[in-house]
């Protein structure tokens, strides 16, 4: 079952990569968008198949159907839109008002959830390792960011580019659940993935099995089937491995962790300081799509002096074993 997961994810992450996918979602977007700050939601259902878009069955303004998967992907992908539009007053994943599609009830037993580069994907879980994958808002906010990378900096996913572009959908995933959930950077848990796991599988030190967590990574699972969480939180830990394409969901621990310590060195909502700087690295035409952490660090450093929290973030970085000068 997992082998079959995987095989799928592989092919849908290497359409969502291919610039004339993204070519052709441009030519199918309608001329006319709704008014900045207006969400357009479309929820559809592939009743446990796999060809996509499915069945429409829920759209913008609709009441919930009581079908948990769908309610949950329609207020997931209105949470996300608000958050962007609030904070970053981006308009949608685009910043020029694209509809947002989600599809729920993907495959049978289908224990993974993705961006393809036109809608929202969940699969239901299996029931014996994965719950629901619409249960966890920061996993839905997650790749939804995937999309904002892919329009802003289409960060390469291999190795260090492609695990910065898995940390930055890490960090507004947690950036939208805190913002959501009204919580400072003390206050939240700063774990992606809460709620994914069934009860079956094993988390850490008692804990609930979690997929990652930013404050410490490899504490999510330590499970007799998946293992333990692999995830390293410094430099010195660095995998270098050829799978998962260099190591993409691995070493994100790094600046997953860094962006954690600079939110909670700068304190208070970490979407104010911490969050915009990241948002601004991610829009900054210094940065280049195969950039390395080194490089993505030192980009945060300079946007940070505009909020006077260079020290903040330079301190993140040098904690994980980045060194990165700070230039007065």
């Amino acid at each position: 079952m997992a082998l079959h997961v995987l095989s799928g994810d592989t092919t849908f992450r290497s359409l969502r990569a291919v610039p004339r996918f993204a070519a052709e979602l441009i030519k199918k977007r309608p001329l006319a968008f709704m008014l900045a700050g207006d969400k357009q939601r479309t929820i559809f259902s592939a009743n446990n198949a796999q060809a996509l878009p499915g069945v429409i069955v829920r759209a913008e303004g609709s009441p919930a159907t009581g079908d948990p998967a769908i309610d949950e992907a329609y207020d997931g992908l209105g949470l996300t839109y608000d958050f962007f539009w609030n904070v970053f007053n981006r308009n949608s994943i685009d910043d020029e008002g694209m509809p947002l599609n989600g599809t729920v009830h993907f495959g049978a037993n289908y224990s993974n959830a993705f961006w393809d580069g036109q809608r929202m994907v969940f699969g239901d879980g299996d029931g014996e390792l994965f719950n629901r994958f619409t249960i966890s808002l920061d996993v839905i906010a997650h790749e939804l960011a995937h999309g904002v990378t892919e329009d802003e900096t289409q960060l390469i996913y291999s190795s260090q580019s492609g695990a910065l572009n898995e940390s930055v959908s890490d960090v507004f995933g947690s950036l939208v659940k805190q913002y959501a959930l009204n919580q400072t950077a003390e206050g939240a848990d700063w774990l992606i993935g809460a709620g994914l796991f069934t009860d079956r599988v094993q988390g850490v030190g008692g804990n609930p099995a979690v997929l990652r967590s930013m404050k410490e990574p490899g504490t999510g699972y330590d499970d007799p089937v998946l293992g333990r969480d692999p995830q390293p939180g410094h430099m010195d830990d660095f995998v270098n491995t050829f799978e998962d394409n260099g190591g993409v969901h691995i070493n994100s621990g790094i600046p997953n962790k860094a962006f954690y310590l600079a939110a909670t060195n700068i304190g208070g909502y970490a979407w104010e300081k911490a969050g915009r700087v990241w948002y601004e690295t991610l829009l900054d035409s210094r940065l280049r799509s195969n950039d390395k952490f080194q490089r993505f660090a030192q980009l945060t450093v300079e946007n940070a002096k505009r909020y006077k929290v260079e020290a903040e973030v330079c301190d993140a970085w040098t904690k994980v074993g980045i060194s990165v000068p700070m230039i007065i």
